[in-house]
């Protein structure tokens, strides 16, 4: 056994903390700090600190199912990998490649990212694969690219943020989300400067705000234009920076100005002085940021919603300058490098666009396949999901749980069952894996090694400190033994660090460039910015940290003001379905849970779903603390004990998603999609309650 420590990274958000791995006598790691990383100095989430319960074969896989008489039983690789092969294969000769589809996840390494990118248009052929990252920050990635010419969550490292005046910070609740982070807002208010939350709750985020802003959930749009207005209004406007560093601000002026504080106030609730308020508090520091999260992105709308508070950054002049800013909190742990490498429907490594014949020709000699040969661009995540079982006959899924996860979620669990073919690739047996005709077990992220990419555009390597089980194989294994079986001998690797140098080559010359990335530097450097060309050897470049400084990834160098206007969301609340529910969240769970409901300690601080009331709502409904209520939607039916709190608007209920059953909030969601993005409308829909006896 090994007995050094592993400097490495947790494998939950896109913080990607540091920490130190022992190996113990069990077989799995101990972790320790690792004060070294700059993200967290060695400080760790209770899901970090208790991440290697999920390595015990307690909770985990050890060995292939294939599904017998109706049940999934222990198989041996070769029967679990001969079935997928027959089956994947069967359905491509049978009805088109395009009849099998691929879903990933944004918790697989950039290898493996880039690899079953690859797998999925050289070896299958087919146009239909996605992510569920597409669910994560696709809105922010759109709004990003149209403004700036390029999407990376944060165009600035963390460290930068307690030296700015001024953050609002708008749909996020980090001190739940990303704990560890929580650290650089309170250092930003030690040193002077302000945070202001926007949030339809008064989170433990927002409690340290000094100015809570709480908008009717899927307002978000209009509250960032009443500002604009008001900075149009008050004579706020950066003119030379306007002039110098930016075109298209005319229209988008004009838009904003449609938008009066007083009209504002009636769509989100939140008081023209509060309105007043949050211009000065932005607007009079030399410098300030704007981050979003889920709250604005997660909408039918949210890439104008981006949009809009791109806008306000773009006409103050913050954009693009020392400490200042428009940046996005990525929240899967490599949300970023999943669709920077190829797992999204439109796109290929180095974030090329999968339609651009030069983008095409490029990868296309990487791979040493004919550019001709590879398919155009696909469905979004929500869209293939609900393909599945008519067009798409069989689905190889990798790192994702959608029966738990995805948006109307009930729906999307029978489209499952109704595929001729489902295979998983899982460390545990979640709630869509058990669903399928064969389950294989995969390496988690202390038994691999692998490069992630944080919130910061920080390129990162984990490290292997133990060795997997028996039984357990890598998806880089998987996806070569699969290729091989459907006739592609050559070109998928085993081996993560040759994989990467694939992926260099891949990505070099494109938007997110890691050509002069390498594993060494990685290491040594404690993680490398893209993009990072790949310059002469005796003078690397140096990576990017800041972006934007001199100029935007524009063809002429300038940001973009795009005009967006107020909407309604998707589902308003009626006479039937009075009450809008937002959904989100807890400190000790995480995405679809199936990890973190295996760890004890995590499951006694967070057992199951709740539903947050205003007192004024609890009292009409006649509930108390803790009574049983029922959830209704369009879509479906979910219950929950009541948890009363002044914390959240009277018109609003929230739910946290981690859970399957009666308690699935997905069950409600509207799939209603962002007709830039994708991004299906998880933050706001129209609900009622029932009060259970």
């Amino acid at each position: 056994m090994q007995n050094s420590v592993t400097p490495t990274h947790c494998p939950y958000c896109a913080l990607q903390c540091g920490m130190n791995l022992t190996p113990t006598a069990d077989g799995t790691v101990e972790v320790s700090e690792r004060a070294d990383f700059p993200v967290n100095r060695g400080a760790l989430c209770a899901k970090g600190r208790t991440a290697p319960a999920v390595l015990s074969s307690r909770v985990r896989l050890t060995s292939p199912l294939v599904r017998s008489g109706g049940a999934l039983v222990p198989a041996t690789w070769d029967e679990a990998l001969d079935r997928i092969a027959e089956r994947l294969g069967r359905t491509r000769t049978e009805h088109g490649p395009d009849a099998v589809g691929v879903f990933g996840g944004g918790g697989l390494t950039n290898e493996k990212a880039y690899t079953l990118g690859k797998f999925a248009r050289v070896v299958l052929g087919t146009s239909q694969i996605d992510y569920n990252g597409r669910f994560c920050m696709s809105s922010a990635a759109a709004a990003g690219t149209k403004a700036f010419g390029l999407d990376r969550g944060l165009p600035f490292p963390l460290e930068d943020i307690p030296r700015t005046g001024c953050v609002i910070l708008v749909g996020s609740n980090l001190a739940e989300t990303m704990p560890p982070s929580l650290r650089f807002f309170t250092e930003l208010r030690e040193n002077g400067g302000t945070l202001i939350v926007v949030d339809p709750r008064r989170t433990r985020t927002a409690e340290q705000a000094d100015l809570h802003l709480a908008p009717r959930p899927g307002t978000d749009l209009a509250l960032a234009l009443g500002l604009l207005h008001l900075v149009v209004a008050e004579g706020r406007v950066d003119e030379e920076y306007v002039a110098g560093r930016t075109v298209g601000w005319e229209d988008a002026r004009a838009a904003a100005m449609a938008h009066w504080p007083e009209y504002v106030e009636r769509i989100t609730g939140v008081s023209v002085p509060r309105l007043r308020e949050a211009v000065r508090m932005f607007c009079e520091p030399e410098n300030a940021m704007v981050l979003t999260a889920r709250g604005p992105e997660q909408q039918s709308k949210g890439t104008d919603t981006v949009g809009a508070w791109i806008n306000l950054c773009l006409a103050t002049g913050r954009a693009g300058r020392p400490l200042s800013g428009y940046g996005c909190l990525t929240g899967q742990g490599n949300g970023q490098g999943g669709r920077e490498h190829g797992q999204k429907a439109d796109q290929l490594p180095g974030y090329r666009k999968l339609d651009d014949p030069a983008a095409r020709r490029h990868v296309a000699e990487v791979w040493g396949v004919d550019p001709d040969s590879l398919p155009g661009p696909g469905r979004s995540a929500y869209e293939l999901l609900d393909a599945l079982g008519t067009d798409i006959r069989s689905l190889l899924l990798m790192g994702s749980n959608p029966v738990v996860s995805a948006p109307r979620a009930a729906h999307i669990e029978e489209r499952i069952r109704s595929l001729d073919f489902l295979a998983v690739c899982d460390v545990v047996l979640s709630e869509t894996a058990a669903l399928a005709d064969v389950v294989l077990p995969v390496t988690q992220w202390a038994e691999e090694t692998g490069t992630t990419t944080s919130l910061e555009g920080r390129v990162l390597l984990r490290r292997r400190a133990i060795t997997a089980p028996d039984g357990v194989r890598s998806d880089l294994e998987v996806m070569h033994e699969l290729a091989d079986r459907l006739g592609v001998e050559k070109g998928f690797p085993t081996d993560p660090e040759e994989v990467f140098e694939e992926l260099r080559r891949a990505s070099a010359g494109g938007p997110a460039d890691y050509s002069g990335i390498t594993y060494r530097r990685l290491a040594e450097e404690n993680g490398v910015f893209w993009p990072c060309p790949q310059d002469a050897p005796a003078d690397p470049h140096p990576g990017t940290p800041r972006l934007f400084l001199h100029r935007f990834a524009t063809p002429d160098g300038r940001a973009r003001f795009v005009p967006v206007s107020h909407r309604a969301s998707a589902e308003e609340p009626d006479e039937e379905y009075p009450v809008l529910l937002t959904t989100g969240r807890v400190v000790a769970q995480y995405q679809s849970g199936a990890q973190t409901r295996r760890v004890d300690e995590l499951n006694s601080a967070a057992p199951g779903p709740f539903v947050e009331l205003h007192p004024r709502l609890a009292a009409r409904l006649g509930a108390a603390e803790g009574d049983p209520v029922a959830v209704v939607s369009r879509r479906g039916r979910a219950v929950a004990p009541a948890r009363i709190t002044a914390s959240i608007r009277p018109d609003t209920v929230f739910m946290p998603f981690h859970w399957p059953g009666e308690g699935r909030a997905n069950t409600l969601t509207n799939p209603a999609l962002d007709p830039v993005s994708r991004m299906p409308e998880f933050k706001t829909c129209a609900v009622r309650l029932e009060l259970l006896t």
